[in-house]
């Protein structure tokens, strides 16, 4: 069920209704979640439901166990790492058996051995890495002992499977989403609204300034090869702009949609295209998995304690790994390995951890040097995401490839619409980047007036209705 679609504009009013003036027990409460979520999962291929209920049984029966093993270490690390490999076996089967299959199959081929027995026609489940690393994240931190384990089934039920934020993130922590669970909640009209200003603002981003962009993106990526230059840098441009607004829009709906049934997930994105290097956008990107990563593989690989060469290897370690979690494509390999790559001089001068505050805070425009940054940071950005939305290692080279050497500045033959929609989303957000999102409201200044709100909310409203594009899947319900 996309949240761009007539479905989930019946589906969430009778939910958030049934869920504050029916379900009012903490435990019938949360049975409805369950249910709700499984409707919204299953909406897709009831099939998926028996993935991620096997997922959830299996992760919860770890907790118990490791409960009951306290005091015998070995024991708790092979119930851990057993619930860990059974949950990345399913995910690597359902997501990357068909990868290696038509790997496997080239190589054969290239000695002359038939190879058409080895490929799999396996069906990718929605969402199927986001539920799969909330998943673990649990189990592990049961074994770390950062959290209790549940005896709950159907917290931890709804903990897994929780709809806003099921298919496409944010990847939610149990230290945080599950004790909200597992306490009784209140309807707060304050936190509602301002869930309902995210959920328009994501709307937005994603049905105007993201399949807005999709269309250009997709008919110069189709053309690339008769194009000249400056429209190829035009095509990169939008990509960069409809990958942010489509998995940002999705976050901003997500956590909105959670504040409605009182509910608080963690910040996903900060304003990324407003960094000033590499080692900033990655703080302000995709939060929930650069933290993921952080945690479960960068710092238990030593991080940052064993000398600047070791510390880059845990880096390149993750960033190859992000871009495998991203799809079973070379091309997202070599994203990370890029990324990996213009990471290296900061963390070789100790410089990727300067910029942490907000650029140009308190002013309206950014000094000389701010801009050349965030300009510098932006175009590497956006080289990156050629890599990215490239079918081949060899598409993405040969694009790159004739974007600076058939460049001449002539007039834009896609999109033109959509840019005036990206200076709107730039616009905004660069007045708001001080706050959790671009169209959070603290009463101050013109924001105070009814009247000014209300002009925002219809006006973006209307452009919803107007000039929204279509109703395509989100990109992140492929990872």
């Amino acid at each position: 069920m996309l949240f761009n679609s007539f479905e989930y504009l019946m589906f969430l009013p009778i939910v958030f209704l049934l869920y504050w003036l029916v379900f009012k027990p903490l435990r019938w409460q949360n049975l409805f979640v369950v249910a709700a979520s499984y409707l919204f999962y299953g909406w897709w291929d009831w099939r998926f439901l028996i993935l991620i209920a096997i997922t959830t049984l299996c992760s919860f029966a770890s907790g118990p166990l490791l409960e009951k093993l306290e005091g015998q270490r070995m024991k708790q690390k092979w119930v851990s790492a057993a619930n860990i490999v059974l949950n990345l076996l399913i995910l690597c089967y359902f997501k990357y058996c068909n990868f290696f299959g038509e790997n496997f199959a080239a190589v054969l081929r290239s000695f002359g051995m038939q190879a058409d027995w080895v490929t799999l026609d396996i069906l990718l489940p929605v969402g199927i890495s986001f539920y799969t690393f909330q998943a673990l994240n649990y189990t592990i931190d049961v074994y770390r002992h950062k959290i209790e384990p549940t005896h709950d089934v159907v917290s931890f039920f709804a903990f897994i499977s929780f709809f806003p934020q099921l298919v496409a993130g944010p990847i939610e922590r149990a230290t945080n989403l599950l004790p909200q669970f597992l306490s009784r909640r209140t309807f707060s009209y304050g936190k509602a609204v301002d869930g309902m200003r995210q959920i328009v603002w994501g709307l937005f981003k994603k049905v105007v300034v993201a399949d807005n962009c999709a269309t250009a993106v997709n008919q110069i990526f189709d053309e690339y090869q008769t194009l000249d230059g400056f429209n190829l840098l035009l095509g990169a441009f939008f990509f960069t702009f409809q990958i942010y607004g489509d998995f940002s829009g999705y976050s901003d709906i997500a956590i909105g949609t959670a504040k409605l049934f009182g509910i608080n997930l963690m910040r996903n994105f900060n304003f990324p295209y407003f960094s000033r290097d590499i080692a900033e956008f990655w703080r302000r990107w995709h939060i929930s998995l650069t933290t993921w990563f952080r945690d479960y593989i960068y710092i238990p690989l030593g991080g940052s304690r064993e000398g600047k060469w070791k510390s880059f290897r845990n880096t390149l370690v993750i960033f190859l790994v992000s871009g495998f979690w991203h799809g079973a494509n070379w091309t997202f390999v070599c994203w990370g390995a890029y990324h990996a790559l213009l990471f290296l001089p900061l963390l070789l001068r100790g410089k990727n951890r300067r910029y942490r505050d907000i650029v140009a805070a308190g002013k309206l425009l950014p000094s000389l040097k701010e801009t050349g940054q965030m300009l510098l940071t932006f175009l590497l950005a956006v080289i990156g995401w050629i890599i990215f939305r490239a079918d081949t290692i060899h598409q993405a080279w040969e694009y790159i490839m004739l974007m600076f050497t058939k460049f001449r500045f002539c007039p834009p033959e896609y999109g033109k619409k959509a840019l005036i929609y990206i200076l709107i989303l730039q616009s905004v957000e660069w007045l708001q980047r001080d706050k959790q999102f671009a169209l959070q409201m603290d009463g101050k200044g013109i924001s105070r007036l009814p009247v000014v709100r209300w002009t925002i909310y219809l006006s973006l409203v209307l452009m919803i209705v107007l000039f929204g594009a279509s109703q395509a899947e989100f990109i992140y319900f492929q990872f």
